[in-house]
């Protein structure tokens, strides 16, 4: 509906194709899952719930209205579908007197032609008034409710009351308001319908099945679940009480939920940690777990279902298989991501629930499970409901607002960073305290360790108790964290209890000094105390790291690609990674063109498409600097041994053969960051800037991924609207150009993609300014017209004043030409114009007063004149006795104005 808001409240503009419609027909894709209409919580444990389904609409944009709509739908269900005529019910508004609205009984006369009174049915607000937010179009409804059992009679109660047996297949929307901000509601100019009705639900009645889920919309994907699950037991339509082990529950969660998944993706969106993609995320979670859980599938399923939707609705929906690959990566990366902390997490969840003495599970746990395991609130919510409990989510809600501000206060105390400097280095070394075991870090798995010493910035202290929440630092025995080196930013994540699994502390920045790793962080909220000592479990937030792996590898992946571009003189000068995009430092004399951007992009993403496995091995420095086409940054100090990294080719052949030089042909750098296995976990790649860092430096910022995949999005999109602005002419043409400038500038695109628009922009303009040129042209030779008339009229009635109105917008120049060309005929005539100019609101005067006029000799003067008339146009003006010119914004009076100009000129004169 909210396309078509501007044709209900009358704001179309009217030379848009939007402002012809009268009617319209459309089958629309539709997400509940957040916001007032959320259908999310309610998905399985019902037959008739849905995250994603299809709703069948027509529409009328002040064409026909509630007659019509009902008179067509009853056709349209009875004669077209065949439905039995006994087992319809309708509902219309029955009015609000508290809100001053009276039932709609022209909607209930209507149906009564059709059905008998008993089953036209009144409903109040929340069932019969039709709202789609706290503002806009609105209106009461009329919803059609269709019986599925034959024969029963005397269902009315059943209406409305979410009966599985008695369903509403059809809402037809009368939107007759507007609802304003005050809450009040405004009669729109014309009365518009709006009707939805739910494909899965009419199918499940044309096909004559109990539920949305015994149709053939659900059974391909039922089938495939089990095939890819390898559970035993197919979908059997249970619910409740009758499905104890919510094995249908699961079938139906995770067959609406790759639906979900599916056709989001293919739309542009990505899982993400906020807004829509926090939703998919969630759902993804959800389904995951059901899987897992419920069904025993193993891990990697849910991408696997991916085909069966694309097969199912690929010839309807055609976008999907567009880029089928991309849906499987993002969904298989978000499998990873949560698998590696689901089973955990369960297990944690299960602790949880038995340590419960009052059936709550509380806003510190529910926190502790979403922040360490993955666990969204509403996952918890869920999983608390199977047994019985509940969740503090007012609470977690207040939690997560205090850490949230506890959280900003941290990143303004990151200015005083801590650090380990040759002093605190040496007390370590005193205490018999070993740098670090860090060699896990490359492992994407748990550690478990020993607290070895915790530093405040001053001081060693053996304990952190709760009441401190200041930041300081933990050195463990070993660690699975990444310290921030080697242009690859910090890990971040949790320090767990090995024996409870609690949080003891959270981890937000990790830095390693002298081979010590610091864990930089607060105590959590969970833990009463932490000391030296302590066995502790490290976890990683994965969800963090995967992307900054994808990220680093495509730094290699770039390197090798510039040399293969521009030559082998290019160097690196630098890089930084992190989790949302990969900037890379290099030595070259000028910019990279368009073409080289181009192939660049096109060469990583090669490399990403061939699904190059990625090996790293320590290696002897002397033999590692033998292998050939081998990359380092120059002036870089590398340790004995060093960490071999390369993208396809295995490092155990290159020191077998390392004057091969076929070498070339891979990347292969000495690096210590953290890498993907596969190039293919990449899924995409583009460079989004270039730019002069130094002289002979040159700096690419670049993002792979669902990012990546974004801009690609952005990059057909603004290609698609570009070309068709260039199809337009004049003032259509003009109109586009700022349009354009604003999505240049709040869309993130490929580079190239970026300098190949601006050209296209810069050739708009072009046209633009030659368009301006022919309209100006265009204006001066009408107003020369007017003006050799005004010289005719002044000749004959030899006027001592003259004021008019001269179409030369705010072109002073040549409107101070026209006038002296007037008083070369005329010499003896004080002359002022008045110009408007639609386009800028705005309007020029000028006048001009011959000093030795009979005008002036009566004191008339070219600034008053300006003065009184620019006041008239709400402006001011000013300027010598002879010459003035003024400026003001009142286009709407520049009748009004040239009256004034007119009586005070001649006024002077009397």
């Amino acid at each position: 509906m909210n396309q078509f808001k501007p044709i209900f409240l009358g704001q179309a503009d009217p030379r848009s194709e939007q402002a012809k419609l009268k009617r319209a027909a459309n089958s629309q894709k539709c997400i509940r899952a957040g916001g007032k209409h959320n259908d999310l919580d309610d998905v399985g444990k019902d037959t008739y719930h849905h995250t994603f389904f299809e709703m069948l609409g027509n529409w009328s944009f002040g064409n026909y209205f509630k007659r019509e709509a009902i008179t067509w739908a009853w056709e349209l269900l009875t004669e077209v579908y065949k439905l039995d005529t006994a087992r319809i019910y309708a509902s219309y508004f029955g009015g609000a007197p508290d809100k001053g609205l009276e039932p709609d009984n022209e909607a209930k006369a209507i149906w009564c032609e059709f059905l008998p009174a008993d089953r036209v049915l009144p409903f109040g607000m929340k069932e019969n008034f039709w709202e789609m937010g706290d503002t806009g179009p609105c209106g009461p409804c009329s919803e059609i409710h269709f019986d599925k059992i034959e024969g029963r009679t005397g269902s009315q109660h059943l209406v409305n009351a979410d009966d599985p047996t008695l369903i509403e297949i059809w809402n037809l929307v009368f939107i007759q308001y507007n609802r304003e901000a005050d809450k009040s509601l405004r009669q729109l100019p014309a009365k518009h319908v709006d009707t939805g009705m739910g494909l899965e639900r009419l199918t499940s009645i044309i096909q004559k099945v109990g539920t949305n889920y015994d149709t053939d919309v659900f059974m391909p994907i039922f089938a495939e679940i089990q095939r890819v699950t390898k559970f035993s037991q197919p979908y059997g339509g249970k619910v409740g009480k009758d499905d104890p082990n919510q094995v249908d529950m699961a079938y139906r969660v995770i067959a609406d939920h790759i639906r979900t998944l599916t056709f989001s993706l293919a739309d542009g969106a990505v899982p993400s940690s906020d807004g829509r993609g926090s939703v998919l995320r969630r759902i993804l979670r959800r389904a995951i777990r059901y899987g897992k859980q419920k069904l025993n599938a193993p891990s990697g399923f849910f991408h696997c279902l991916v085909d069966v939707v694309l097969q199912n609705f690929g010839d309807f929906f055609p976008e999907l298989r567009k880029r089928p690959q991309h849906i499987i990566s993002v969904i298989e990366t978000e499998e990873k991501m949560f698998e590696r902390t689901l089973d955990k997490g369960i297990i944690e969840f299960e602790n949880i629930a038995k340590k419960s003495t009052n059936g709550v599970i509380s806003a510190n746990h529910a926190w502790y499970l979403s922040s360490s395991f993955g666990f969204p609130i509403d996952l918890t919510t869920l999983m608390a409901e199977e047994k019985g409990m509940k969740v503090d989510i007012q609470g977690y809600e207040a939690l997560s607002e205090k850490l949230a501000e506890e959280n900003r206060k941290r990143q303004k105390e990151k200015k005083n960073e801590l650090t380990l400097n040759a002093e605190p280095i040496s007390i370590l070394q005193k205490m018999d305290v070993h740098p670090t075991k860090d060699q896990y870090k490359y492992e994407q798995k748990e550690v478990q360790t020993v607290v070895k010493a915790i530093w405040t910035g001053s001081e060693f202290i053996n304990s952190l108790v709760n009441a401190n929440k200041k930041m300081v630092g933990v050195v463990l025995e070993s660690t699975n964290f990444y310290p921030e080196q080697g242009g690859q930013i910090f890990d971040i994540g949790n320090i767990n209890f090995t024996d409870t699994q609690n949080t003891a502390f959270q981890v937000t920045d990790c830095k390693v000094f002298g081979g010590y790793v610091l864990h930089i962080g607060y105590i959590s909220d969970d833990c009463a105390e932490l000391k030296v000592g302590d066995r502790v479990e490290t976890t990683v937030d994965y969800t963090r790291r995967i992307p900054i792996m994808s990220n680093h590898t495509s730094t290699h992946m770039v390197n090798f690609a510039l040399r293969k571009v521009v030559g082998e003189n290019v160097d690196q000068r630098g890089s930084l990674v992190d989790q949302t995009r990969l900037r890379f430092d290099f030595s070259i004399d000028k910019s990279l063109n368009k073409d080289q951007l181009v192939q660049v992009d096109a060469i990583v993403n090669e490399l990403i498409a061939k699904q190059l496995p990625v090996h790293s091995k320590e290696v002897e420095l002397d033999m590692a600097k033998k292998i050939y086409g081998l990359r380092a940054v120059f002036g870089e100090v590398y340790p004995n041994p060093v960490r071999v990294v390369s993208v396809g080719v295995d490092v155990n052949d290159l020191i077998t053969n390392p004057s091969n030089p076929d070498w070339a042909n891979y990347s292969i750098e000495f690096c210590g960051g953290t890498h993907l296995t596969n190039s293919k976990e990449a899924e995409f790649f583009t460079i989004v800037s270039e730019e002069a860092v130094a002289a002979g430096v040159r700096r690419i910022f670049a993002v792979t991924g669902s990012d990546a995949s974004v801009v690609f999005d952005n990059n057909r999109k603004l290609e698609d609207l570009f070309n068709e602005a260039k199809k337009l002419t004049g003032k259509d043409l003009k109109d586009s150009v700022p349009k354009l400038l604003a999505l240049l500038e709040s869309h993130q695109l490929s580079a190239s993609k970026r300098i190949e628009l601006q050209a296209t922009l810069n050739e708009v303009q072009n046209e633009v300014k030659k368009w301006f040129k022919v309209q100006e042209q265009q204006q001066l030779t009408d107003a020369k017209k007017v003006v050799t008339t005004i010289i005719e009229q002044l000749k004959e009635s030899k006027a001592p004043v003259f004021a008019g109105e001269i179409s030369l917008g705010l072109n002073n120049s040549a409107i101070t030409d026209l006038i002296k060309e007037i008083q070369t005929a005329c010499p003896d005539t004080a002359v002022l114009f008045v110009s408007p100019d639609e386009e800028k609101k705005k309007v020029c005067v000028l006048s001009i007063v011959p000093p030795k006029s009979t005008a002036a000799t009566k004191g008339l003067t070219a600034n008053s004149w300006v003065v009184k008339v620019s006041e008239v146009l709400g402006g001011k003006g000013g300027g010598k006795v002879d010459v003035a010119q003024g400026v003001g914004s009142s286009i709407e009076k520049v009748d009004e104005a040239i009256q004034l100009a007119k009586s005070f000129g001649e006024k002077l004169l009397l």
